[in-house]
């Protein structure tokens, strides 16, 4: 089991070594209307944490599970240094298949768009993520095509 989590670690740490932004999304994926403050900051201090052990790096940007904002998030953002990045585009990846993906996501792309991908993980009990692989393997080279280039989240909305 240790080789195994060594391994994982280090495909992130690759990730991170790459012109990739990991951000926090909370540790359980939870939906958090009618959430206490406390339980709120627990989530996200929690995976806060183990990206930072995990790959070296402590996020500064995350997003809530759902799109969903409670009491307690700007109390939670303000003691761990995140700023909160939604959407403008979504793909509706764990739901549909890969053609439609594709098609959303290059169709309504535009200058400085934001695009989510989540390919269920986290909220269906056994998700299937190859749709969500061959979409992005689809959409890059097209968007690319179309004349976008890809920054981090950081990247787009920090401009100096």
């Amino acid at each position: 089991m240790r080789r195994k989590c060594a391994a994982r670690a280090g495909a992130e740490r690759a990730v991170c070594a790459g012109p990739h932004e990991i951000g926090n999304h909370s540790q359980t994926h939870p939906n958090f209307a009618l959430s206490r403050p406390t339980y709120i900051l627990e989530e996200f201090l929690r995976a806060q944490n183990t990206i930072a052990e995990t790959t070296g790096r402590t996020p500064a940007v995350m997003r809530p599970p759902f799109g969903v904002r409670w009491f307690g998030f700007r109390e939670m953002q303000e003691r761990l240094g995140l700023t909160c990045i939604m959407w403008s585009v979504i793909g509706f990846d764990w739901k549909l298949a890969e053609p439609r993906v594709t098609k959303q996501v290059v169709k309504r792309a535009h200058d400085g768009a934001i695009v989510v991908l989540h390919d269920g993980r986290g909220t269906l009990k056994d998700p299937e993520v190859r749709p969500t692989i061959e979409a992005v393997r689809r959409i890059v080279p097209a968007l690319l095509e179309k004349g976008y280039h890809f920054e981090t989240v950081s990247q787009l909305v920090c401009r100096t």
